[in-house]
């Protein structure tokens, strides 16, 4: 594996657990399924959404954190603008949705921007209009419909759980990894 590109480069952040470091893999608004490939860092399109549905939110992965998926730990950072792939985001960890695609657990942390003043006053779950939220959990359960695949949201978990979650795939990266 290329230790040469953001998965490995770019620290998860500056004040980890509070904040890290996102890297956005697919823009607000698209129908387009972005990926960072694991061996040459480049983004990948891995396919196009079958169903009649597209990105609720700015969505990619927090670096150096791996999940049992094997797979960095994914992240959607709610902004007042649409965010381009590969760009590096300050967000702050408000909450998680824990998911399971496929048999395998697949939570994704909830962020704001930190340095969008729309949002930046959130501090947890409970300060989030709640309509995002039902709009996060309904794209997530039905974007896979028309492929035949099953995406199952187990619940919605505020900031200290988020938290924790962030903290055990750091953890995990580093086992896997090493801190290098």
């Amino acid at each position: 594996m290329n230790k040469q590109h953001p998965w490995h480069q770019i620290a998860p952040g500056s004040d980890v657990p509070n904040s890290v470091n996102a890297i956005i893999e697919i823009t607000n608004g698209s129908k387009g399924k972005y990926e960072l490939d694991k061996e040459t860092g480049l983004l990948l399109l891995d396919r196009v959404l079958s169903s009649s549905v597209v990105y609720p939110a700015n969505y990619g992965f927090i670096p150096q954190t791996y999940c049992d998926d094997k797979d960095p730990l994914d992240i959607l950072v709610i902004c007042s603008v649409d965010i381009l792939p590969m760009t590096l985001v300050e967000a702050k960890v408000i909450g998680v949705m824990n998911m399971v695609d496929g048999g395998e657990q697949d939570d994704k942390i909830i962020a704001v921007a930190k340095h969008d003043p729309k949002y930046s006053y959130l501090n947890d779950m409970e300060d989030l209009a709640p309509h995002i939220m039902k709009e996060i959990v309904q794209f997530f359960e039905s974007y896979k419909a028309l492929e035949k695949k099953k995406v199952r949201v187990d619940g919605i978990h505020g900031r200290q759980r988020a938290q924790e979650i962030l903290l055990d795939s750091i953890e995990l990266y580093n086992k896997e990894f090493g801190n290098k």
